[in-house]
């Protein structure tokens, strides 16, 4: 007998963590003196009231995918990849390579190898902390911390001696060439007859990220490599008694990884700074950790987890701009979110099991 049902621990038990992370967060607002549902009228109407917020949502949210889909198909392999902000730096490292060093003749054939390059990248700075999990016991969590800081050395190095423009002073590339822009959603949907602005920074890497979500589902639980990946990750022993590689899961699961968080560089880097700079990332590659428990290891619930999170960014703006309430407050309620949806889930879990073993005996 299950204990609930699969749709309950998808979907309801994330939601009921949400609204708790709400109400906890409205009484925050109300010990500060604010009004709560005038800060989340201001949130909603800022994130996507209008095709402008909409703009800046789906922007955060495409970086979010591609960070959540990484940890996710760690966790698959019973890793805790904590290296995506590292790795999304290295892989924004790989984008301006590419872009800069490159003469390329069109958008169309300069992201796809912007991708590889992301990709690449990423995937080799991941590759190390997985190699030494594999071979030499150290443990993955704190070698993906240390890489975090490394990888930041290293851009900051690079930024400052090595493609900084003569006669710059911020740490940062060259701006990419005009060729190698990616069009907005505006551009993209104007065609169609469909009116977008054009101050938002979301881009045709959202369809990657999409494609991406598409392509991990498949990965994941339509293939071979995908099947090693999951029962590695539920069983170590049973996997070696199947004649499965630890070794090999390790550093093959922790490559897709690494590569999915370099990939978050060609939404952040090539579509919106268009150049290299030293914060491109943002702290997706954290956030990525949340977005993938909340989206309970799927790519789909990693989707809307990523378009939330992607609402509390562009709508914690708005809000701070327009009232008294202080940005680190929007820290506070993703704080709350993530507290809720990830270490507080037993508090939530255990108490709906109990409920729907209940209904299961009085149906029997």
């Amino acid at each position: 007998m299950e204990k609930m049902p699969k749709w309950a621990d998808v979907a309801l038990i994330p939601l009921i963590s949400l609204l708790l992370a709400a109400a906890l967060s409205a009484l925050i607002i109300l010990a500060i003196g604010e009004d709560p549902v005038a800060a989340v009228k201001i949130m909603v109407q800022g994130a996507v009231g209008s095709t402008y917020g909409w703009g800046y949502t789906l922007y955060y949210a495409t970086n979010f995918i591609f960070t959540g889909l990484a940890v996710m198909v760690a966790f698959h392999a019973g890793l805790f990849n904590i290296g995506g902000e590292g790795q999304a730096m290295l892989g924004g490292l790989g984008v301006a390579i590419v872009c800069l060093y490159v003469p390329w003749p069109h958008w169309t054939v300069a992201i796809l190898a912007a991708s590889l390059g992301a990709a690449v990248f990423g995937a080799f700075w991941a590759s190390i902390p997985a190699y030494l999990q594999a071979k030499r016991g150290s443990h993955i969590v704190i070698t993906t911390i240390m890489f975090n800081f490394i990888a930041a050395a290293v851009l900051n190095y690079a930024l400052v001696n090595v493609m900084r423009p003569q006669g710059a002073m911020d740490p940062a590339s060259a701006r990419f060439p005009e060729a190698v822009h990616l069009p907005t959603l505006h551009e993209l949907l104007l065609p169609l007859g469909i009116k977008f602005s054009k101050a938002g920074p979301a881009n045709v890497s959202l369809l990657i990220a999409l494609a991406a979500c598409a392509l991990v589902w498949v990965l994941i639980w339509r293939t071979p490599l995908g099947n090693q990946i999951r029962t590695f990750g539920k069983s170590e022993r049973g996997a070696r008694y199947a004649g499965i590689s630890a070794t090999k899961i390790t550093v093959v699961a922790m490559l897709i990884s690494g590569a999915l968080a370099g990939l978050m560089s060609v939404n952040a880097t090539m579509g919106e700074s268009e150049r290299l700079i030293l914060n491109a990332t943002e702290g997706a590659g954290f956030i990525g950790i949340a977005v993938a428990l909340m989206g309970r290891n799927h790519p789909f619930g990693v989707l809307l987890a990523a378009i939330l999170f992607g609402f509390l960014y562009q709508g914690g703006a708005e809000l701070a701009l327009w009232t008294s309430i202080p940005r680190e407050m929007i820290v506070v309620i993703q704080a709350l979110v993530i507290l809720f949806t990830g270490a507080l889930d037993n508090m939530v879990r255990m108490p709906l099991e109990r409920l729907f073993l209940t209904l299961q005996r009085k149906e029997g």
